[in-house]
């Protein structure tokens, strides 16, 4: 009992961190590039990923952490990957309508379920996939205005879509099976991520904005804000990987767009953004639909730990906002350095 509650303590803290994080975050870019015209997205997630990098690394200097080598080509092809799906997403937000970019966002939790269900052989019940679909009816509702479609812009979702599936289950399956922390994994991979979109950032932002970001002018006020984005970013990245560490890619997901709902919410609150009734009856759903979502993965997981010989033989994603999610100890011994 004393582990399970150390256990839900840390879920709880994990997602609290990075839900606090999260809308931190798209407040103070909100504000850099809306307010402060700064457009170099892609460019300044480089620069959250090698702060990210060199605060882990005087982290484990001073031993707050165990560093934990991992099989190079894994690191470096994981890490290359994420870094990609970032990129993607950028692009497919600038090539498509803000509606299509949102249906985008949207496909990733049926799209994780599928390659879940397919490779992994992980089951989820009906119950789960109603309180998703639920969740993304919802979603869709409060943030979805309108719907252009472009060739290059669809193919770029596509990608964006299976680059970042794949790249959060793999931040699931590395930690479990190769044994490693969610701190660990970031410290490894961060560099390869940082160093793919800082050759890359400038491309895409140029793309995207028609302006170069190395002769952007920047101004204290945006340096100061650049500064504090990078500063939340830790912990952003670092709760990303504890979430779906400690719980599932999907429950991530789900996690997103309670933060989707939040951002809505503020955006009206303290920055008085446009709101309607249709906004309200979205969050609303998308809410109910979070809850079921985490009631029903709770029950599964009871039942998991009254039968714990039939969980081993027929696993199904449950992990909960407040349940323990058992690893197999039993993948762990097979390699702990290499997935590839």
């Amino acid at each position: 009992m004393g582990e399970m509650s150390s256990f839900q303590l840390g879920v709880i803290g994990a997602l609290f961190l990075s839900v606090a994080s999260s809308v931190s975050i798209v407040i103070c870019n909100k504000a850099l590039m809306s307010n402060l015209g700064f457009p170099f997205a892609t460019t300044l997630t480089s620069w959250h990923l090698m702060v990210t990098f060199f605060t882990l690394h005087a982290a484990q200097r001073f031993n707050l952490f165990e560093s934990k080598p991992i099989d190079m080509k894994t690191v470096v092809l994981f890490g290359i990957l994420n870094g990609v799906s970032i990129g993607l997403l950028n692009l497919s937000l600038g090539f498509n309508s803000i509606g299509f970019y949102q249906m985008t966002k949207l496909a990733i939790i049926p799209f994780t379920v599928l390659l879940e269900t397919i490779f992994l052989k992980k089951q989820f019940s009906q119950n789960i996939k109603l309180s998703l679909l639920l969740l993304l009816v919802g979603v869709g509702i409060a943030s979805i205005t309108d719907l252009q479609l472009n060739f290059v812009g669809t193919i770029l979702s596509l990608l964006a879509i299976i680059t970042t599936c794949v790249g959060q289950i793999l931040t699931n399956t590395i930690q479990k099976r190769l044994n490693v922390s969610s701190t660990q994994l970031l410290y490894q991979s961060a560099p390869f991520q940082a160093a793919i979109l800082f050759v890359s950032g400038p491309l895409v932002d140029q793309l995207l904005t028609k302006q170069n970001v190395f002769a952007y002018n920047y101004s204290p006020i945006v340096l100061a804000f650049i500064i504090l984005s990078c500063i939340i970013s830790v912990s952003v990245n670092f709760s990303t990987f504890l979430v779906i560490g400690k719980t599932s890619p999907v429950t991530y997901q789900v996690l997103g767009h309670l933060k989707t709902c939040l951002v809505l919410t503020f955006g009206y609150t303290l920055l008085h953004d446009p709101f309607t009734d249709r906004n309200i009856v979205g969050i609303l759903i998308a809410i109910f639909g979070m809850g079921l979502y985490s009631y029903f993965c709770t029950q599964e997981n009871k039942k998991k730990q009254a039968d714990p010989l039939g969980s081993q033989m027929k696993e199904k994603d449950a992990a909960p906002f407040l349940g323990p999610q058992k690893e197999g100890h039993e993948v762990k011994n097979l390699n702990k350095d290499s997935l590839v």
